[in-house]
């Protein structure tokens, strides 16, 4: 049980390593080192990979935490389901419309604010950006119960 214990922890700070780095260093990083067209699209080839990074994070410790069953498991049980949620319903739901945005707006650059699409892609960028901040903050929650 040790070594799964071990797993558990590790599954969670990876997800929450992974989601801290690529939001709070390196997206700021492309941004500020590209115009916005180019980091939107170098971010926009990462978001995959990094959904499915919290995903497999999240099955592992999901898995490791209902064999565990320890202490604060019903609390921690519900953060990692609902960070699970929140990471599938960016994954499956959000990334794709606003992949497909992204390919209807020719530039961010130069295409208005005020455009129906760009303020489309606005209001699901926040969405995005609240379940991602979410998914953090659940992470935050996590090692805390540890």
């Amino acid at each position: 049980m040790q070594i799964l214990a071990v797993i558990y922890r590790l599954a969670v700070a990876l997800w929450l390593g992974g989601v801290g780095i690529f939001t709070f260093i390196v997206t700021p990083i492309v941004f500020k080192s590209f115009g916005r067209d180019m980091a939107g699209r170098i971010v926009g080839e990462v978001f995959p990979a990094y959904f499915r990074w919290g995903l497999v994070c999240g099955a592992v410790a999901l898995a490791s935490l209902l064999v565990l069953r320890g202490r604060n498991f019903v609390p921690s049980l519900l953060v990692i389901v609902a960070m699970l949620i929140m990471t599938s319903f960016s994954a499956f739901y959000i990334e794709p419309r606003l992949a497909s945005l992204k390919k209807e707006i020719p530039s961010f650059e130069t295409t208005a604010k005020d455009h129906p699409l760009r303020r489309e892609f606005t209001r699901l960028h926040a969405v995005s950006a609240v379940s991602n901040l979410s998914v953090f903050g659940g992470g935050v929650l996590l090692v805390i119960l540890l």
